[in-house]
């Protein structure tokens, strides 16, 4: 695709983005100086949205792999004619760059050190979910944020889907009844699959700088590129990767900020490779008036369970008039509990690539930064939604239920799970503080 083309393809998508559910951006005459840390396939999906939106002159993209920025950057001059210049180190970027919006899409350990750097250093953020690795970090992501009064817009996307605000809009009428119980659940296939040996870092690659505040292991194909969900040192597994958008979708339709009970169980009944996050996994969520539930598994996929040809992943609603089916490329779906009734279905109405839709919530992230106001999924927000998943996490690992005290964000009388909330840092980094 060359410039010319990609300008007509996103014209309509580009005028699009101007309008959210939550406003209208201002015009502006100046363009965001804007940069991309984290040039992945996620990373420059956003940034594609960005530059379609017209509001963003790209100054600058920081990765650690030179394999990925080269391609990226090309991509961006042959799409927009901007010449970002190229980082190794975010910190570099910052300093010499001075961007005003900066997208955070690198692997998930380093969302908290990279999005308060930028906060701190004048910039609005727009950062990939899960905010962060442990709890702790979240809450000082939140702290930073309040304190510059910089926007910072997370990556749930879904907030801003056409078929998810209408199941909202439908399930928040009462049409479905008392929500007693609510099911999230993403079930795909998969097997044992096969050790990948360790091996040479690649050339152009900065192992240690991408393991940066974690630990260190030597390098592995398995985890980059796009393989570090499924390894704990860096990332959560399938509950931190797509548990926390089917949990922020419960949180957001029963108005809820976080639960006062978690329990999870699960483990590695199949998988034998060389990942370490659980194959399987089960979370029960007590709050005041309903029970939730977080589940996944990553073998034995079979046709009885999909919601769609594609896949089986979502939200179950449980009322008292019926079930609703909150889904993602099957759109919502309320299956009424009078059998008289018909069931009533909605399409998704999503943007490709990838089925998402960047384009409206990179609108209201733009609409937010010019009337100085909270995005739609403000950090805080974003906090929240991270803490059920990483929760779900602790709880596995302390092998017990957990008490939450969600205002002070602590765990009621155990010093041992409350351990679990921060973890330490490598040498060299140091772990944020509130």
């Amino acid at each position: 695709m060359n410039r010319r083309t990609f300008i007509q393809s996103t014209a309509v998508g580009a005028a699009a983005t101007l309008f959210s559910p939550y406003g209208i951006a201002a015009p502006r005459a100046a363009k965001y100086r804007t940069a991309l840390i984290g040039t992945g396939w996620w990373g420059m999906n956003i940034l594609r949205a960005a530059m379609a939106a017209g509001q963003s002159k790209v100054v600058a993209m920081c990765d650690v792999d030179e394999n990925q920025i080269g391609k990226a950057a090309a991509e961006v001059e042959k799409l927009s004619g901007d010449t970002p210049k190229k980082y190794r180190d975010f910190r570099e970027l910052l300093a010499a760059e001075k961007p005003e919006i900066v997208i955070v899409a690198t692997p998930d350990h380093w969302h908290p050190l990279i999005c308060i750097a930028s906060v701190q250093a004048g910039a609005h953020v727009y950062v990939e979910k899960p905010i962060s690795h442990t709890i702790n970090e979240g809450k000082a992501m939140v702290a930073a944020a309040r304190k510059t009064g910089k926007v910072v817009q997370v990556g749930t996307h879904r907030r801003v889907s056409p078929h998810n605000i209408s199941g909202r809009d439908f399930i928040r009428s009462g049409k479905a009844g008392k929500i007693g119980m609510v099911r999230t659940f993403v079930n795909y296939g998969g097997g044992p699959g096969q050790v990948t040996p360790d091996s040479e870092t690649p050339t152009g690659l900065d192992w240690d700088m991408w393991c940066g505040p974690a630990p260190i292991r030597p390098f592995n194909a398995k985890i980059h590129p796009r393989g570090f969900r499924q390894f704990l040192d860096y990332a959560n597994g399938q509950l931190g990767d797509w548990g926390i958008h089917w949990l922020d979708q419960m949180l957001w339709i029963m108005e809820e900020k976080y639960p006062r009970k978690v329990f999870s169980t699960g483990g590695r009944a199949i998988k034998t490779d060389n990942t370490d996050a659980p194959d399987h996994q089960v979370v029960a969520y007590e709050f005041e008036n309903f029970t939730a539930t977080w589940e996944h598994r990553q073998f034995a996929g079979n046709n009885a369970e999909k919601t769609h040809p594609q896949q089986a992943v979502g939200c179950y609603f449980y009322g008292t008039e019926g079930t609703f089916h909150m889904g993602w490329l099957d759109g919502w779906t309320f299956y009424p509990t009078d059998s008289k009734k018909p069931v009533i279905h909605e399409d998704a109405k999503l943007d490709m690539p990838d089925q998402q839709n960047i384009a409206n919530l990179w609108a209201d992230f733009l609409d937010s930064i010019e009337k100085k106001r909270l995005a739609v999924c403000d950090i805080e927000i974003g906090h929240r939604s991270t803490s059920m998943a990483l929760l779900g996490m602790l709880s596995m690992k302390a092998g017990r239920s957990v008490e939450w005290d969600g205002e002070k964000g602590i765990i009621k009388n155990d010093p041992e799970a409350n351990k679990l909330l921060q973890r330490t840092y490598r040498k060299g980094w140091e772990y944020p503080k509130v």
